[in-house]
């Protein structure tokens, strides 16, 4: 592809057509010595970071998707000038409303920010007395009514505004709901905000009268025209720009009702208050424009092939395995909207779990994450048979370095972590006094087991200081593993301990804290005196 040119000015943008068209003198031209990566091929084991091949997809913690060509340009471009932001924000929101067929559209920090940038203009309206007063909400629409199927960990980005979030789970209770301080309705994209009883045009039957907005979070999806969801009666709708539109992976962007999306920019950076931190610079606003250009001219049925195809390749030396069955998927909806290729096998024939297969190829040279493997903790652990391979993030060649390993492993498998079968040591009924040793504090909780006497199974309960959740694990001699895990409202918090018991009233050990890191716990059983 010929390198694009940079824009000679931001000021002299086509607003009618497009970012593309206007660019001028090569990155290339400016920059004609090698950065030191380049020369070594990687600039992330230049600074002894492990760089991977991306077998999940669109995943934030490992990089997400592969940003366009014409993307990195123009964010070059914008680079070399300056510009005034609200006068640039306001011509690509014109821009965006001619490309997608909303009123009108705005680029955020992200996905998740514009779950927070669409919360503050249903909020405050776009008044900037009421934006100072976030997160305190005393005399302004202070609830955001949610159904259901949309909780998740990504409800945070309105709950940061200071909202309630009320939860309702039939239309009975959506219309109950609703009042004077209800400031929005939060959908989560996907089938049953399609079709159903609390769907998008069943849910609207009851906001349209009481003039109160409906927000879709269509993260994962691509750009369909017209909006699917805006047809449907959302007036605002959120899409992340480092998923499948290919855009910088810190931006978003959020399409429909051009008064609440006024109302949102007021409510973000670079205006001061509240919503400051939620920076998106120029060079983001460009590249966020330009992907959507680049996404729309895009044949997305070839794409698509290619994907198969990448995937046919991974499939072909496994069918001469014995026990190996592995099945191309196609994908269902808009959302995530990728092929994957599902590998299966005989446990007997091959003694590895879907787990230890994906700490394998983490483990691999190089680096390949699939299913779970290598964002956090997977919870549980995935004990069956098989995992899942996408191949919509592959670089050229990926799929021949994935086919190998894989068969590699089936081939002559090796479980990573051989399970113990020693008796138990000790029984640990009773409660426990746990010191978690986090980052910069130490914090007190409460374990409670259950162990029957010989048995190596624990189960009980692990009271933390957010919530208390049920934990199950293994005692095998003095090496003990358990799980705890908080997912009520859309919260992850998934704990694995692993450590020793050292007598009968004291053990301790590290913790994974799954996405949040590492941490380490010792526990002392409670003494019960007279």
């Amino acid at each position: 592809m010929k390198r694009r040119e940079i824009l000679k000015s931001l000021t002299v943008l086509p607003l009618g057509g497009s970012v593309l068209h206007a660019i001028g003198k090569t990155r290339s031209d400016r920059n004609a010595t090698l950065a030191p990566w380049n020369k070594a091929n990687n600039i992330y084991e230049s600074i002894g970071a492990t760089p991977l091949i991306n077998a999940r997809g669109t995943v934030t913690i490992i990089g997400a998707s592969r940003v366009w060509p014409e993307v990195l340009e123009a964010m070059d471009a914008a680079s070399q000038h300056y510009v005034q932001l609200d006068e640039l924000m306001d011509k690509v929101g014109d821009r965006l409303g001619e490309l997608t067929g909303a009123e009108w559209g705005f680029v955020s920090a992200g996905a998740s920010a514009a779950v927070t940038a669409a919360t503050a203009a249903c909020v405050t309206g776009g008044d900037p007395d009421k934006l100072w007063q976030v997160p305190n909400l005393a005399g302004m629409k202070d609830e955001v009514v949610i159904t259901n199927y949309s909780r998740t960990a990504y409800d945070a980005g309105a709950k940061a505004v200071g909202v309630k979030m009320v939860e309702v789970s039939s239309p009975e209770e959506l219309a109950l709901a609703l009042g004077p301080r209800t400031a929005m309705v939060l959908v989560l994209a996907g089938a049953r905000s399609e079709e159903g009883p609390l769907s998008i045009r069943e849910i609207a039957k009851h906001t349209k009268p009481l003039n109160i907005p409906i927000f879709v979070d269509a993260a994962a999806e691509g750009l369909e025209v017209p909006n699917p969801h805006i047809t449907q009666g959302a007036d605002l709708v959120a899409y992340s720009g480092g998923k499948y539109l290919r855009g910088p992976q810190c931006a978003g962007l959020l399409l429909g009702r051009k008064d609440l999306i006024q109302a949102a920019r007021i409510a973000m950076a670079p205006h001061h208050g509240f919503g400051r931190g939620f920076k998106v610079g120029r060079e983001e606003i460009l590249g966020m424009l330009t992907a959507v250009e680049v996404w729309l001219k895009q044949d997305h049925k070839a794409i698509m092939q290619q994907w198969v195809a990448k995937l046919e390749h991974i499939a072909q030396p496994l069918k001469g395995i014995s026990g190996v069955k592995a099945d191309i998927r196609m994908p269902r909806g808009r959302s995530n909207h990728s092929p994957s290729l599902r590998v299966e096998w005989d446990m007997q024939q091959i003694p590895l779990t879907g787990y230890d297969m994906e700490q394998l190829l983490w483990n691999s040279k190089p680096r390949i994450a699939v299913s779970g493997a290598g964002s956090f903790l997977p919870f549980p652990p995935n004990m069956q048979p098989n995992i899942s391979i996408g191949s919509s993030q592959f670089n050229e060649g990926d799929e021949k370095i994935v086919a190998q390993r894989v068969a590699e492993i089936l081939k002559n498998p090796t479980p990573p972590n051989p399970v113990s079968t020693a008796a138990p040591t000790f029984n640990l009924t009773g409660q426990w006094d746990l010191e978690m040793h986090f980052s910069a504090s130490v914090v007190n909780q409460k374990l409670v087991f259950e162990q029957q006497n010989g048995d190596s199974n624990l189960q009980g309960t692990h009271f933390a200081s957010f919530g208390d959740r049920d934990l199950f694990g293994e005692l095998h001699g003095g090496d003990i593993l358990f799980r705890s895990s908080y997912t009520k409202e859309g919260v992850r918090l998934n704990f694995e301990f692993t450590g020793t018991v050292t007598s009968n009233s004291e053990m301790g050990g590290d913790v994974s804290l799954g996405e949040y890191g590492t941490a380490s716990w010792k526990a002392k059983r409670r003494d019960y005196k007279a």
